[in-house]
């Protein structure tokens, strides 16, 4: 289940595209595959987004579930900034995606957060990056999925700013 942050706490002050076009893109590049969905339920929800909150909200709904929470290696090492760290690791596991870097990053992580470290390909793509190709008038092909091309055309999206 992938799941598009309304507004992420780390980055509060900077400029983002509206939650609507984030949905929607996510959705283009779930597209009809089986094995993912899109859950706008941060999106929904006013101000900054938790994730402890999702959690919470997704334990309620499904009490036996085992709830994993995937993320970069850039993300984890931001853990000991996140909104109750320690409840968060409790009531999912947390899965590290890593890129083969030797340094298991301990050091970054909340006392009692445990995670899970799963090596993976490197792909040198960012968001900054896809942005910065689309200010520039660069093709995207290979960055995102046609279809989110498109969609990142048609709405006029990453042309001067964020939004």
């Amino acid at each position: 289940v992938l799941i598009p942050a309304r507004r992420q706490p780390l980055k509060a002050a900077a400029e983002i595209t509206a939650p609507a076009h984030r949905v929607a893109m996510t959705r283009l590049l779930v597209g009809s595959d089986p094995r993912l969905s899109v859950d706008p339920v941060e999106t929904e929800r006013e101000g900054l987004s938790f994730s402890i909150d999702t959690v919470r909200s997704y334990r309620s709904a499904h009490p036996a579930a085992e709830l994993v929470l995937l993320m970069g290696e850039d993300t984890a090492a931001t853990l000991h900034h996140w909104r109750e760290p320690v409840a968060l690791a409790q009531m999912a596991r947390l899965v590290v995606l890593t890129r083969g870097i030797a340094d298991d990053g301990a050091g970054a992580l909340p006392q009692g957060v445990d995670v899970e470290r799963v090596a993976t390909r490197r792909i040198d793509i960012s968001a900054t990056e896809i942005r910065a190709r689309v200010r520039a008038g660069l093709p995207l092909r290979g960055f995102v999925t046609d279809e989110t091309a498109a969609y990142i055309a048609a709405n006029g999206l990453y042309r001067t700013t964020n939004e």
